[in-house]
């Protein structure tokens, strides 16, 4: 699908900003060097696939009139990294590109690293942008996610709209991406742990400790018995059972 739109948009792949090592993330990347000889490879993690450029906290890139910070946000992997985009003298917001670090109402869970992490990334490391600052995630799981703030905060109004919002867009296939910084804070309880309504969900009053108790909270919520299996799941995604069921 990436070559496709390459094609399409007659763009020509010079670099790949990539957030984090796990597969459906960084899996292209080597396919991608061998078909773009000289393509750089940025990222903060030596196991990224095809990785040329190590980056580093705060680090500045320069791609044509677009400026990047790289913005470290170890949690999720060891060496998550998010970058925050934007171009001088546009009207136009910037962006933040979050992997798997903040989600649409939700965060990355905590696979090689602790709530404490999570909690710096959150409030100092991307919280602190610029308010209006467009938020792109790793992936679609919104709807879900706003089922879960909902359970956090039954009384929420901010939540029911974005969750009313949501499932619609869902339902017309269409994208929740990009949300803003300034709404991750009416709705997300991730960026919300210092309101009373999620200290009162939790039991706990500490900061990381609600953090803490709301990522168990979301790793139980409404689990599956039976979880899809995730390549499978991306397969369908990719569109690369196209064929066969076309066939049916």
């Amino acid at each position: 699908q990436l070559l496709e739109i390459i094609r399409k948009e007659n763009v020509v792949l010079r670099a790949i900003l990539t957030t984090h090592h796990h597969w459906d993330h960084a899996r292209g990347n080597e396919e991608l060097a061998q078909l773009f000889p000289g393509l750089q490879v940025f990222g903060a993690d030596e196991r990224i696939g095809a990785l040329t450029h190590r980056v580093t906290h705060g680090q500045e890139l320069t791609f044509g009139a677009i400026r990047v910070r790289c913005l470290f946000t170890p949690c999720h992997t060891s060496g998550h990294m998010c970058y925050f985009m934007w171009e001088d003298d546009s009207s136009d917001a910037p962006a933040l590109f979050s992997g798997d670090t903040l989600f649409v109402a939700g965060c990355g869970q905590f696979f090689e690293g602790t709530a404490e992490q999570m909690h710096t990334n959150l409030t100092q490391t991307l919280g602190t942008l610029p308010k209006d600052t467009k938020v792109f995630c790793g992936h679609e799981c919104t709807v879900r996610n706003l089922k879960f703030a909902l359970k956090v905060e039954p009384e929420n109004e901010v939540v029911k709209e974005k969750l009313a919002w949501a499932k619609q867009r869902d339902d017309e296939d269409l994208p929740t991406v990009p949300s803003t910084l300034q709404e991750e804070f009416l709705y997300n309880p991730f960026l919300r742990v210092t309101e009373e309504p999620v200290q009162r969900f939790t039991g706990k009053t500490e900061p990381v400790e609600v953090l803490r108790t709301l990522r168990s909270e979301r790793d139980n919520f409404k689990k599956p018995k039976e979880r899809p299996n995730p390549q499978a799941m991306l397969a369908f995604d990719w569109g690369l059972f196209g064929p066969f069921l076309d066939k049916k």
